[in-house]
């Protein structure tokens, strides 16, 4: 199952560990939350290659954890149109939904620009911020969606 709506998202799945992904061309930045959705924490960065090999990484790290759901960052235009990025993101969420675990779509605008300024105001170093940042904005995406979630 993969929506955009958190309504229809809790439907299937009331709590339990989730796993947020930042997916780029290049990297899929991950982040978990606690079983309650009260945080989510950064977790591993994964250097995109063949899809894959993206997609065991993506399953060994999902089964580390016990994860009973994923949010899928969705870049939205400012507009709230969506853009070939927004189509890339959705086919991802359609290519691992053989995974069997419900995914949300959550629209991440602003998140990569937040966590980036959070870093330079903790005066992280440009270096470490490009380490981080996907795995940040993962963080951001997922503390949105539980944020949302919990309030439904």
């Amino acid at each position: 199952m993969i929506t955009d709506k958190a309504s229809d998202y809790i439907q299937f799945l009331q709590s339990g560990i989730l796993c947020a992904l930042d997916v780029g061309s290049k990297t899929i930045g991950t982040a978990f939350c606690d079983e309650r959705w009260s945080i989510a924490t950064p977790h591993q960065l994964i250097k995109r290659s063949k899809f894959s090999k993206d997609k065991i990484k993506l399953q060994d790290i999902i089964a580390q954890r016990e994860t009973k759901g994923i949010v899928i960052g969705l870049p939205i235009n400012l507009d709230g149109s969506e853009s070939p990025r927004s189509q890339s993101s959705r086919a991802f969420a359609k290519n691992i939904e053989d995974l069997g675990l419900p995914i949300l779509l959550w629209d991440e605008r602003w998140s990569t620009q937040a966590v980036e300024r959070a870093m330079i105001d903790n005066d992280v170093s440009r270096a470490k911020r490009a380490e981080r940042i996907d795995n940040g904005a993962a963080a951001y995406i997922l503390q949105g969606a539980i944020d949302a979630l919990t309030n439904i």
